[in-house]
């Protein structure tokens, strides 16, 4: 009994480090890509976290983006349950997707641009939908036969609120594009989109590094 418990904690170490790998990717995305425009290249935030595919930061955009999407792909859930498996695949292809099908310029689009743009904004959408799913439904699982520890039920308690938050930004991601030209012409020097999007993959990037227990551990 021992040694069968012995010999999973390798992969079960793995599998921590897999999710705290992608909880550091998330929570670093945004930093990363706005801090090192800044001081590399001169740039000022962009409209949204997308727009950095543009800018001299654009190879690192992608390249995260391929690296979440390949741990995505090599994520095993609670007992290699098929869910778990299903939704880690399809968030790697959403992921890979927002990397792949670069959102439009904010200037001088063409309308080709414009389609494949419209293509990245779908992927994200579904992207974080996913991301949401994981933090709501998958990461909140406790085994019916154990009582739940109090931690397990704090980190619960974080998966829910991230998962909530990246919910609400998606819907105020969505809503801003219906404004009025008006109404969002006075918003879009704040960069609503930027910051909404840097909040949800932080929500994103944190409940991944709660679940590798990198805090309230057990």
């Amino acid at each position: 009994m021992n040694n069968t418990a012995e010999s999973d904690q390798p992969l079960v170490f793995s599998y921590l480090e897999l999710r705290k790998a992608i909880g550091v990717l998330g929570i670093g995305l945004p930093f990363v890509l706005s801090i090192g425009a800044a001081i590399i290249f001169r740039t000022g935030i962009q409209s949204s976290i997308s727009a950095y595919y543009h800018t001299g930061m654009g190879d690192v955009f992608v390249g995260i983006l391929c690296v979440i999407g390949f741990f995505l792909f090599s994520y095993r859930g609670y007992r290699h349950e098929r869910c778990d498996n299903i939704a880690g695949n399809l968030a790697c292809v959403f992921a890979v997707g927002v990397a792949l099908f670069p959102v439009a310029p904010d200037e001088g689009a063409t309308s080709c641009a414009g389609i494949v743009g419209w293509v990245h904004i779908a992927f994200a959408m579904l992207f974080f939908s996913t991301l949401t799913y994981f933090s709501l439904f998958l990461f909140t699982k406790t085994d019916p036969q154990k009582e739940p520890k109090p931690r397990k039920l704090l980190r619960n308690k974080i998966y829910k609120a991230c998962g909530y938050t990246m919910g609400s930004c998606i819907v105020l991601i969505a809503v801003y594009f219906f404004l009025q030209d008006t109404l969002a012409s006075h918003l879009k020097a704040y960069n609503p989109i930027f910051w909404l999007e840097a909040l949800a993959i932080l929500a994103f990037g944190i409940s991944w590094f709660t679940k590798g227990e990198a805090i309230l551990g057990d």
